[in-house]
């Protein structure tokens, strides 16, 4: 599991995460806090760049549609943001509200319920894959032959 206590690692976590299962760990929060868009989801288009080596010249990789919103929650002000792959609006909504409510008193509550299982289940899913391609790794070798 990973370490969830900066906004960028929850951020993150948000962003990768898969729709339903964001959904879910969402509803066991209750209901829903009243917010105000700041910026209504909206998808669009981001150009994705990178660089040889990491040192090199950058280079156009390709463009990723986007979607994108930010909220003001109405108890206490706090703002969330969020940016996800693709055009799930409710996803980017359920994002900046985990966002908004893990600057707010609920915090501990956020990530116990819905940042620390989401990790959880994430990590599952990736040791599984990693698991189902180390089956069909060929093993390689060369055995020496006497004869020279």
């Amino acid at each position: 599991m990973s370490c969830i206590d900066t906004r960028k690692e929850w951020m993150g976590l948000l962003a990768r995460a898969p729709a339903g299962l964001l959904a879910e760990l969402c509803a066991g929060l209750g209901s829903e806090p009243g917010f105000a868009w700041l910026r209504p989801p909206e998808t669009g288009g981001v150009m994705l760049r990178g660089r040889m080596g990491g040192t090199g010249a950058p280079f156009n990789l390709g463009e990723m549609t986007v979607t994108r919103c930010a909220l003001r929650l109405v108890d206490g002000g706090a703002v969330g943001h969020a940016h996800v792959q693709g055009r799930d609006r409710d996803k980017a909504r359920r994002a900046a509200l985990i966002d908004a409510l893990m600057q707010t008193a609920r915090a501990e509550e956020c990530r116990d319920r819905v940042l620390v299982p989401l990790s959880t289940q994430m990590e599952q899913q990736r040791q599984a894959r990693a698991a189902r391609a180390a089956a069909t790794r060929v093993e390689f070798f060369t055995m020496v032959r006497g004869e020279d």
